[in-house]
């Protein structure tokens, strides 16, 4: 069961100042690309905009529309020395458990998420060391847009092609539409369209697992925690557990009277 918007923010922002703005309707992805404005400086634009998010702390609530009805709630926290808490709800356990992915600097964390519907004591199993990337098959995609790619945005010699574009629609910032040049190779980020505000918070993206857009903002924390102790594991898969199938009981073999 999703964790409800409400109950993300609070678990994200914990003692952050209040949140600006409220809940929306996700608004669906549009079919058809928005048009591009050609800008020239669009690279350095969107250079100086993901400079400016690794500088930035926050804690932002974000819908994120996957298609075909599915829309989760994602909690995005940065704080202000690069450690960052990414909180899913459904996202684990084929959409039937909220899940966290942290960073930290002893590397990065898969924790459970305490809720009204589930109140549990959270704990925590390391998925990889610092630096390293999340294994695939704990991979919630999302976190990327929010600090993984920042590198690859401000690095001039990356094989990225960046083009200013129309805003999404409903999304607030400034809009780039990023294409890798690299095309012997893997895609050097998420191809697709990100938005920025000119302080660095990441206010919308569309790529190729959903659209993300910024529901509300608050600031965040100095530092990010891991909310619960960590465990040996292993990790919450993100697929759908198997169906518990019963024992068969054979027919009584007592003879009949």
């Amino acid at each position: 069961m999703p964790l409800s918007a409400a109950v993300l923010l609070m678990t994200a922002v914990g003692a952050c100042s209040d949140a600006a703005g409220g809940t929306t309707t996700p608004t669906p992805s549009a079919s058809a690309p928005p048009a591009a404005t050609g800008t020239p400086d669009a690279r350095a634009a969107l250079a100086g905009r993901a400079a400016a998010a690794m500088d930035k702390a926050y804690a932002a609530l974000y819908t994120l529309d996957q298609g075909g009805g599915k829309v989760r709630n994602v909690v995005a926290t940065v704080g202000a020395d690069g450690t960052w808490k990414v909180d899913v709800g459904g996202g684990a356990l084929g959409g039937t458990a909220d899940v966290s992915l942290v960073s930290i600097s002893t590397g990065v964390y898969q924790c459970t998420i305490s809720s009204a519907t589930n109140p549990i004591t959270p704990t925590c199993v390391k998925l990889a060391d610092a630096g390293k990337r999340v294994p695939k098959e704990y991979d919630l995609e999302v976190q990327r847009l929010f600090r993984q790619w920042l590198s690859v945005f401000t690095d001039r010699q990356a094989a990225i092609a960046v083009t200013e574009v129309q805003p999404l629609a409903g999304a607030k910032g400034d809009c780039f539409s990023v294409d890798s040049t690299a095309a012997s190779l893997a895609d050097p980020v998420d191809i697709g369209i990100y938005c920025y505000s000119t302080d660095g918070v990441l206010t919308a993206a569309r790529v190729g697992f959903g659209v993300l857009k910024v529901v509300s903002e608050s600031t965040g924390p100095a530092t990010v925690q891991l909310p619960g102790a960590v465990v040996a594991g292993p990790p919450m898969s993100l697929d759908a557990p198997p169906p518990v199938t019963q024992p068969v009981t054979p027919p009584s073999l007592a003879p009949s009277a």
